[in-house]
């Protein structure tokens, strides 16, 4: 691994990683920026279902992430700036020093999808999550709890936005996700191979708790605020977790972290 200087913000062969704030909100034609050593270090792994494209990293990084920049292909560039440059370059100060683009993986259609996981698993299923912290936080317990796979419908912000790939802490990159269909479809997809959908919502006259998972598991969670429509609730079996002290919910990422526990847990049990 040879680093190539860069020294000015103009220079051409970094030119993708240029106004990263403003370019998150337009995309990048399948590719992505990820930010940070957590989540390069998930990119240049084998776990990885994305490829590695180019790195980006401020001069005073290089010697503690040679290990790391020595595991991407041969053909991958590392690009090594003065931190000032590096900055400008970004468009804000990039305090971890690391950037790296990445190319999304291929799209998994949601029914081939469902058709490579085990007899006995656990999915996550979000509709409408529109916050990117959010996002990054599901995939991230998605991740930690041995989900399957993530269906996303429609109507769901992408995971691959910079900052929900930082939060997931790589999570994204490495969890088998399909999207595209609207919330009824999947449901349906999903019951006719076998998964009973949990609707999480407090208006459930059933516990989480109380409840054993069956062998293919769903777990349905919806946007912050107006949560699940109806329809959809009544399509499913709507399970919630009690609060107190007359508060309504849980935010949507730590709602994902408990059902996920529940059922894995009671799964091994």
């Amino acid at each position: 691994m040879t680093p190539i200087p860069v020294l000015h913000p103009d220079d051409p062969r970094i030119a993708a990683f240029r106004d990263v704030k403003e370019r998150d909100l337009t995309g990048r034609q399948g590719l992505f920026v990820a930010e940070g050593e957590v989540v390069l270090r998930v990119l240049a792994s084998e776990a990885s279902r994305c490829a590695p494209v180019s790195v980006l990293i401020a001069e005073k990084r290089l010697a503690g992430l040679r290990q790391v920049l020595e595991r991407l292909p041969d053909d991958v560039p590392v690009h090594a700036a003065p931190q000032d440059v590096l900055n400008a370059v970004a468009g804000f100060d990039l305090h971890r020093g690391i950037l790296a683009l990445g190319r999304k993986p291929e799209p998994v259609a949601p029914d081939v999808l469902l058709d490579s996981l085990p007899e006995h698993a656990v999915a996550v299923v979000a509709s409408g999550i529109g916050n990117h912290d959010n996002m990054g936080g599901l995939f991230r317990n998605a991740a930690a709890f041995g989900a399957a796979a993530v269906f996303l419908d429609r109507t769901c912000c992408d995971p691959f936005y910079r900052k929900a790939i930082r939060v997931s802490v790589g999570a994204v990159l490495r969890t088998p996700m399909a999207a595209g269909l609207d919330a009824k479809a999947m449901i349906d997809l999903l019951q006719g191979r076998g998964f009973e959908v949990l609707a999480l919502t407090p208006s459930a006259d059933q516990a989480l708790a109380d409840m054993k998972p069956a062998r293919r598991t769903a777990i349905l969670l919806g946007s912050e605020g107006p949560g699940l429509p109806r329809e959809i609730i009544a399509r499913c079996r709507p399970v919630g977790i009690p609060m107190a002290g007359g508060f309504d919910s849980l935010n949507v990422a730590a709602t994902s972290a408990v059902a996920l526990h529940h059922v894995t847990t009671a799964r091994q049990a």
